[in-house]
């Protein structure tokens, strides 16, 4: 960005201080021990030459061990047997990675990899991490905490993933691949009861059709759970699951150099919204904590939560020879969410947020695969064309009301290109793609007294219009890759890496026009607006070097990475409560205010500790990953440096997991056994410390028994967070800090300070308690 925009947008926030608008704020496994179902098959159901995984991180099929790209893969086989529920699982066992259900929702995600990443669901505000459902880019966070049922595999990508896979994964990306029809006709039950009357039913089927080349399949999964927690002001469950979902099918494979998919998926989430957990008394009303942080007392019912979200793609491959195959991707998804957030947790109107979130996207990638042996590699293009809308009230005391609405139309246009030559025990690989992005950003806030605004069918009377701003902007951005490997054997690679990658830049949803204010406090100019709403992608440049090997006839494998990345004009979303005119309401506050630099290390490993002549199995799966990520660069708001005084969100410095797992014969199956703990390091949930909010480092302990009767029928326990541990995954903040040390501002009676609403928002979202539930599978 420049660095003149930044430092426009700097004094322009400045300005709104000095005005008087101010306010404080707010890796692979690759084991065939059936003790960790530590198998996975690529789509097709073959194997590597080398007995190792097959992924595609380079949008092709190699083996795991030859990628010189940091990846965790794990297959379904992997994911049921630990008793998996949903995606953000996956970060348990991959080294420093974050998925989190993200507040009030269970069905909107908050991702980061290697620090980098944004949980920040508003539309405006773009993913750090690039989430693809059957490599279709999913291009917001709702409806992406996706289920596991019908999974091949699950692929985490870390580091800048731009060359191939574009903007918005420069911390890296996250693959969910559903199965490939067989040619035999398959069918399995899987059907699971526990705590909190957790009973689950997924059925899938699959058969091809005569011999026309067709074949056909589906899967269906009905998911409910009971609350962890009670609404005790409305009496309804919190935290609780009412999924409805389905996905189907239709391959034709007339040869084996033509394969043709079409595939569509629909999702209906009717969970109640999720109540948070405040952690101080009312400041106002005195009222106090509640004993169960998995209970609330929010009054906020309208609108109803609901989360509708469905796709389909298209998917065809034809080779006219050997070494070349054209593939295209084509993918339509729509979402629809409506929400009521609670941002208090009272039952009173202090700072209560209906919300609707409604995206749709539409997206077609088109490649060339070239394989002459020595040469490999593809070009592509890429195009999406997305909408994201976002309307929402902050209903205040007194009848204030700030309506927000934000739609954003995005435009993406991009050209690739990777290619791989092996010169034998070395290989070198080079790509780049260019991007044209461009933005379309329609903000409005408003102030209505006296209720509601009409989009939520409220009663109150427009005070003032406080921003209603139009904007567009183009960004256009080259990210190049290079490495270099070098294979001493056929069992293990060292690779050499350098990658760019970007984030789009954009339009401040929540900003608001009126509080634009020069140097000198005066009303800003058309231009000065524009700065002021807007802000710049950020980059990462990464380097890496790795080490891979499968050794001792594939008893122990061993993935080690070292990595750098500098992170420049880091977008810094936020907003803070404020008053205007004499009325309370509240500012959005985004800027590139960082620079960072983020240092770690990573080590996964898999060692087949006993493999007996009758298939008795000990195997020991372990993952560690290190991170030193900091601020060099920070402007605040007072435009001051304060980079020693910031930390970068939702990265600990440590994260590490480790599962020991048995596996005996037992007649014609086996008996399975395993425990899992995962480590977690402290972590901050924004840049500025926030007492009680942030976590503090914590382990959570799993353990499954599985018992494969035989090839048709199974059974399983699995608990999860036996410890019952309890952690803050999210929250919100709204009391006035002292913007250095994060430190609670005090009246001179000892009361918190409030800066939205009157009795003061500290609240906090939970991860999910102690569950243990059993399992029974059929397959027929």
């Amino acid at each position: 960005m420049s660095r003149r925009n930044s430092s426009i947008r700097t004094a322009l926030f400045a300005g709104a201080a000095f005005a008087g608008i101010a306010a404080t704020p707010a890796f692979a496994q690759d084991s065939t021990t059936a003790a960790a179902a530590q198998t996975a098959e690529t789509e097709d159901g073959t194997i590597a030459d080398d007995g190792g995984i097959i992924v595609t991180a380079r949008r092709r099929a190699e083996s795991l061990i030859n990628v010189p790209i940091a990846v965790t893969a794990i297959s379904g086989a992997q994911l049921e047997a630990s008793g998996a529920i949903d995606i953000t699982d996956v970060a348990q066992s991959a080294p420093n990675v974050t998925l989190e259900v993200s507040r009030g929702t269970n069905s909107t995600l908050s991702a980061f990899i290697r620090g980098v990443g944004q949980q920040d669901p508003v539309a405006g505000f773009e993913a750090g991490v690039g989430i693809y459902l059957d490599d279709v880019y999913l291009n917001r966070p709702q409806a992406a905490v996706l289920d596991i049922y019908d999974v091949e595999r699950i692929e985490v990508l870390r580091g800048p993933q731009g060359t191939l896979y574009g903007r918005n994964t420069i911390g890296g990306a996250v693959k969910y691949v559903t199965r490939r029809i067989g040619s035999d006709p398959t069918a399995k039950i899987r059907g699971a009861y526990g705590s909190y009357n957790q009973a689950d039913i997924v059925v899938s089927a699959s058969s091809p059709i005569g011999d026309t080349g067709f074949k056909v399949g589906g899967a269906f999964a009905r998911l409910s759970r009971g609350g962890f927690g009670k609404n005790l002001t409305t009496g309804a469950e919190n935290y609780n699951k009412d999924i409805w979902a389905g996905r189907a099918t239709l391959e034709f494979e007339p040869s084996s150099d033509a394969y043709f998919r079409v595939s569509g998926d629909y999702t209906h989430d009717k969970s109640a919204t999720r109540g948070g957990h405040r952690l101080i008394p009312g400041i106002a009303s005195g009222t106090l904590v509640l004993a169960n942080v998995f209970d609330s007392r929010g009054n906020l019912t309208t609108p109803t939560q609901d989360v509708k979200a469905w796709g389909i793609n298209g998917f065809f491959e034809l080779k006219p020879s050997d070494w070349l195959t054209f593939r295209s991707i084509t993918g339509y998804r729509k979402d629809d969410s409506a929400t009521p957030i609670d941002f208090d947790a009272l039952n009173a109107v202090q700072v209560d947020v209906p919300a609707f979130y409604n995206n749709k996207q539409f997206s077609q990638e088109a490649q060339l695969l070239i394989d002459t042996g020595g040469f490999s590699g593809l070009l592509g293009v890429y195009y999406l064309d997305a909408a994201a809308r976002t309307v929402f009230d902050v209903r205040l005391p007194g009848g204030v009301t700030a309506l927000t609405y934000g739609n954003v139309d995005t435009d993406t246009v991009a050209v690739f290109g990777d290619f791989t030559y092996d010169f034998g025990m070395f290989s070198v690989s080079a790509g780049g793609r260019y991007t044209w992005d461009r933005r379309d950003s329609s903000v409005i806030r408003r102030t209505y007294l006296g209720g509601g605004s009409p989009f939520f069918s409220g009663a109150g009377t427009l005070f003032a219009t406080t921003s209603d701003f139009t904007g567009k902007a183009d960004f256009a951005k080259f990210t190049p890759r290079a490495s270099v490997s070098f294979k001493p054997d056929a069992s293990s690679t060292l690779y050499a890496s350098w990658s760019k990658g970007f984030k789009g830049g954009g339009f401040d949803p929540r900003g608001q026009t009126s509080a634009c204010r020069t140097t000198s406090g005066g009303v800003c100019n058309a231009q000065q607006v524009y700065d002021f709403m807007s802000f710049d992608p950020e980059t990462v440049t990464s380097y890496e070097i790795g080490y891979k090997a499968s050794l001792f006839d594939r008893r122990l494998t061993v993935a080690l990475a070292g990595f750098q990345s500098d992170y420049t004009d880091v977008q810094v979303p936020g907003s803070i409560g404020t008053t205007v005119g004499g009325v309370q309401t509240f500012i959005g506050i985004t800027t590139n205010a960082g620079k960072a630099r983020i240092k770690g290390i990573e080590f996964e490993g898999n060692a087949a500790i006993v493999k007996g002549e009758d298939g008795s199995a000990l195997n020991l799966n372990w993952s560690v990953g290190y991170m030193d990520a900091k601020y060099l660069h920070f402007i605040d708001s007072r435009g001051l440096d304060v980079a020693n005084r910031r930390k970068i969100q939702n990265t600990p410095d440590w994260t590490a997991s480790g599962t020991l797992g048995y596996t005996t014969p037992i007649g014609m199956g086996s008996l399975t056994i395993s425990g899992t703990a995962s480590y977690r390091g402290a972590s901050q949930q924004f840049e500025l410390r926030t007492p009680m909010l942030d976590q503090k480092a914590y382990t959570l302990f799993d353990a499954n028994l599985v018992w494969d009767v035989n090839d048709m029928l199974s059974f399983g326990v699995h608990g999860r967070n036996l410890g019952n541990k309890k952690y803050i995954v999210a929250g919100y903040n709204f009391l006035a800090q002292n913007p250095d040390t994060g430190d609670f501002l005090r009246t001179g009676t000892g009361a918190y300070v409030s800066t939205l609403g009157t009795e003061g928002v500290l609240t906090a979202y939970y991860g999910n308690p102690r569950q243990v539930f059993g399992t029974a599978t059929i397959k027929f």
